[in-house]
């Protein structure tokens, strides 16, 4: 990463929060989402307003370049919005990379939130800014009825405070579509992290959802890996053998060999990877022995999920008795 690091200041009730979507509208979401996410980040303290593009919707669910553009730049450029949200995912916010005004901001750095899709939009910022983004919930996350007390407090300890903290595992986890029925969920027990290669690492933060970082390899928006902490999440649409690809293809990057240590989010039940092939997928690689590795954790398609910074600075001990996952700039 050859621009200096930039940590965007942090929110605080009364923040202004610009929800903006980057990928598909808002328009996608039901009433009672959009209802329950504004009043809980209004209750938590926030002041929300909305892109004026935020509704438009198109045949795939997003909406025109131009309109998404519009809305991120008004985003950074508006000096009375203090931080910015995601709606939700999607398949093409790396559309949008060409057009983005990077000067803007990095004279403007703000707090940017989303995950999934959001990963290009946000690596590519950090990569050529140096402005921290982060990877983390939605402005529709937090519609979300149950299960939802880990997320916003790990969204608090990321955004809206300085001190560095540690990534527990939260207690317990669903994989549902929790937004076509709230109340019946099904919460599991969390088992806690896997410790697939032992060791120690330090280093800066980058990646997330694996599909979207790998679709800027080869681009000017690809961060370096040089002295990093990897991580990498996906969601249902992947198996074993293309996650297994998708990570071949980083390990074939000319500069994997500074990446630090790696950290897997937790896997949805749809795609079936199991501890063990992935214990077999890690194992099979040389090039991955001494990375230490730990999975299983808090971030990504299941819930709850933690929020991370892209660009900040994370500690993993990936010792099997005593794992630690340790936040320490963001």
């Amino acid at each position: 990463m050859s621009e200096k690091i930039i940590i965007p200041k942090k929110l605080a009730k009364g923040s202004n929060i610009r929800v903006i979507a980057l990928s598909r509208s808002m328009g996608l979401l039901s009433q009672e989402v959009k209802d329950i996410a504004t009043r809980r980040l209004t209750d938590f303290g926030f002041n929300i307003s909305f892109g004026k593009n935020v509704d438009e919707k198109d045949e795939f669910m997003s909406s025109s370049v131009q309109s998404r553009i519009e809305d991120l730049h008004q985003a950074f450029a508006d000096p009375s919005i203090d931080g910015i949200l995601t709606v939700i995912g999607g398949y093409n916010s790396n559309q949008l990379l060409s057009y983005i005004d990077y000067n803007l901001i990095k004279n403007n750095p703000k707090i940017l939130c989303g995950f999934s899709d959001i990963t290009a939009v946000a690596n590519a910022i950090t990569a050529k800014t140096g402005v921290v983004t982060y990877t983390g919930t939605h402005y529709s996350s937090w519609g979300m009825v149950k299960g939802f007390d880990y997320s916003m407090e790990m969204f608090a300890k990321c955004c809206m405070h300085t001190a560095s903290y540690d990534l527990e595992p939260s207690k317990e986890w669903s994989d549902e579509t929790w937004f076509i029925d709230q109340q019946n969920r099904e919460m599991i027990t969390n088992e806690g992290y896997w410790v697939l290669n032992e060791g120690q690492a330090l280093g800066r933060t980058i990646g997330a959802h694996t599909r979207c970082l790998n679709a800027l390899q080869g681009t000017k928006y690809m961060p370096s890996l040089e002295d990093t902490i990897l991580m990498m999440e996906e969601d249902e649409e992947i198996n074993p053998q293309l996650f297994d690809r998708q990570l071949q293809s980083l390990i074939h990057q000319k500069d994997f060999g500074g990446v630090k240590g790696i950290l897997i989010g937790r896997f949805q039940k749809n795609s079936k990877m199991s501890r063990e092939l992935l214990t077999k997928i890690i194992s099979e690689k040389k090039e991955l022995e001494n990375v230490p590795i730990i999975a299983n954790a808090n971030f990504g398609h299941t819930t709850p999920t933690a929020t991370l910074p892209i660009g900040g600075v994370m500690e993993i001990i990936a010792d099997k008795n005593h794992p630690k996952i340790r936040v320490i700039e963001h």
